[in-house]
């Protein structure tokens, strides 16, 4: 079976369970989602089991009845077993598998045995696969999938659920990288990701914008390095960094205010080979409890950083808290003020910015996606921080991308590079007049760039080309002068044509500007009379 069937089997299988949900009522329900992930979730764990048990018993490979004859071994053995896992592999006990479930769907109060088969596979690994709040409580793998469903229908419904995960294994794809899972993950979360998913909806972050920043962030073959993002969402930035650099060679960090993009962000690192992360994942306010702290209690600093942060979130109820001489470090520019009116238009973004320049190595490179009036703001919080960024030369460069790149939003948007040790020149791309218009199933116009405009900005930007119109490479003294804008059109050359031309050519040129001034002038005249005319005939009745 290719990839391809493969791939197809697999969103033929989300859509199964999506059809199951909506059978029983739940289509679109807020819980749908947990319920599709955590089932998706069980059946990937499964299904690796099997390929990783086969792999150390190769006997097992061509044994039909190979979860029967695993239940047969003897406890040591099979403990001894468990041990010999590789990283990321879930231990799961023979009554675990989806095959012996299947065998008991007919037993009497079968929903709670497929509830707590979740349940004890999750605290069998509740160490490799928890994720913690802020406070430090963890949060485990799955809950229970039938309550949400009336009781008089749970065993029916938890049945229709093991009869669509006996069709298929993924048994034999574990072979695959990123873009097979990149490409399961978004179909899985597809309908669980978008703006309408309430206060702390997620916005999935364009591919073309999560390609360009791991690109140009990951230049050189590197190692053992530390990845972060501050609001990390379902993890679509991270997953292409550490794609850039390899998925052995870094170790993930997150924060994340919402709930859901957490357990998003689990399944990611999951599916991607990046279980090893997952216990620094947390769950909590990054501005008001960032988590993750060095040994002196100084907030930790990483290599890599990116973010897409929101624009707009409402952070009244604890913007007095931030008031503290630690913050006074972190916020050096300061904080937001809370407006009257429009809680929604609070730039917390501002927040989020700051705490990842005092997040950076000394070595450390970033890039955060900002609303692109970040770039050129004359005054107030938006100038005090490019002002650090360039007095603190750590800047690399700065992407403008087209209008409706993100087709939730009708904000510009830019990518901005931070690189701590970059004190030479800076490259600015306007990149503005890229890509293709088109409308998406919702209606919302939004902009695509081709695969061959993604590589032109990212070769641009990391030769620092120079290119008509397209992009600038510009010093710190440069960006001082212009009032520290990072925007590259206020530095294009304005380019004026000159044309040979004869002097005859030059006197009939004048006479025709003298021929057309002079019926100006006159039609000037005329209506001049007209509108005295006019006003003299106008009287007061």
């Amino acid at each position: 079976m290719t990839t391809i069937d493969f791939e197809n089997k697999a969103k033929a299988l989300i859509d199964d369970l999506k059809g199951v949900c909506a059978n029983y009522g739940l289509g679109n329900d807020g819980n749908e989602f947990k319920i599709i992930t955590q089932v998706f979730l069980y059946k990937f764990l499964n299904d690796k089991f099997a390929y990783e048990v086969k792999q150390l018993e190769p006997a097992l490979e061509n044994d039909d009845n190979w979860q029967e004859t695993l239940s047969n071994y003897p406890k040591d053995d099979y403990q001894m077993l468990l041990m010999q896992m590789s990283e990321g592999t879930a231990l799961i006990q023979p009554n675990h598998f989806i095959a012996s479930l299947y065998h008991k769907q007919d037993e009497p109060d079968f929903a709670k045995l497929f509830d707590d088969t979740l349940l004890d596979i999750a605290k069998l690994n509740t160490d490799i696969f928890s994720v913690k709040e802020d406070g430090g409580a963890k949060v485990i793998l799955f809950d229970r999938v039938s309550e949400f469903v009336t009781i008089s229908k749970r065993d029916a419904f938890c049945k229709a659920i093991i009869n669509k995960l006996i069709n298929f294994s993924f048994e034999r794809i574990f072979q695959e990288k990123y873009d097979f899972y990149a490409t399961i993950f978004e179909y899985l979360i597809s309908d669980y990701n978008k703006d309408s998913g309430g206060k702390y909806a997620e916005y999935f972050t364009p591919h073309a914008v999560a390609k360009i920043m791991a690109a140009c962030l990951v230049t050189d073959d590197v190692k053992n390095v530390t990845c972060y993002d501050p609001s990390a969402g379902s993890g679509t930035l991270l997953m292409n960094l550490a794609h850039a650099i390899g998925e052995d060679k870094c170790t993930i960090y997150s924060q994340d205010i919402s709930q859901k993009s957490s357990s998003l962000l689990r399944l990611n690192l999951i599916l991607n080979n990046l279980v090893h992360s997952i216990q620094n994942i947390i769950q909590g306010n990054t501005i008001l409890h960032p988590y993750h702290r060095q040994d002196n209690g100084k907030l930790e600093q990483f290599d890599y950083i990116v973010s897409n942060p929101p624009f707009k979130l409402d952070f009244s109820d604890y913007s007095e808290d931030l008031d503290t001489k630690a913050n006074n470090e972190r916020f050096f520019a300061g904080i937001p003020k809370v407006p009257a009116k429009k809680k929604d238009s609070m730039a917390i973004y501002l927040m989020f910015l700051q705490h990842i320049m005092h997040s950076l190595s000394k070595n450390g490179k970033a890039a955060i996606v900002v609303p692109t009036g970040f770039i050129t703001a004359q005054s107030g919080i938006d100038k005090k921080i490019r002002q650090k960024m360039v007095e603190s030369k750590m800047l690399a460069g700065v992407v403008s991308m087209p209008s409706n790149i993100f087709a939730t939003t009708g904000t510009n948007v830019s990518i901005l590079f931070l690189d701590a040790t970059n004190k030479e020149d800076v490259v600015l791309i306007d990149a503005s007049n890229l890509g293709t218009k088109v409308k998406d199933s919702n209606g919302n116009q939004k902009t695509l760039l081709s695969p061959t405009e993604e590589q032109q900005i990212i070769d641009v930007f990391n030769a620092k080309e120079v290119k008509d119109d397209f992009s600038v490479v510009v010093s710190y003294d440069d960006i001082k002068a212009k009032n520290y804008s990072l925007s590259a059109g206020q530095y294009f050359e304005v380019k004026i044509e000159y044309v040979d031309i004869s002097h005859e050519e030059f006197s009939l040129k004048m006479k025709s500007f003298e021929s057309n001034l002079e019926s100006f002038f006159s039609e000037s005249k005329t209506l001049e009379k007209e509108i005295k005319g006019n006003l003299k005939s106008l009287r007061y009745e």
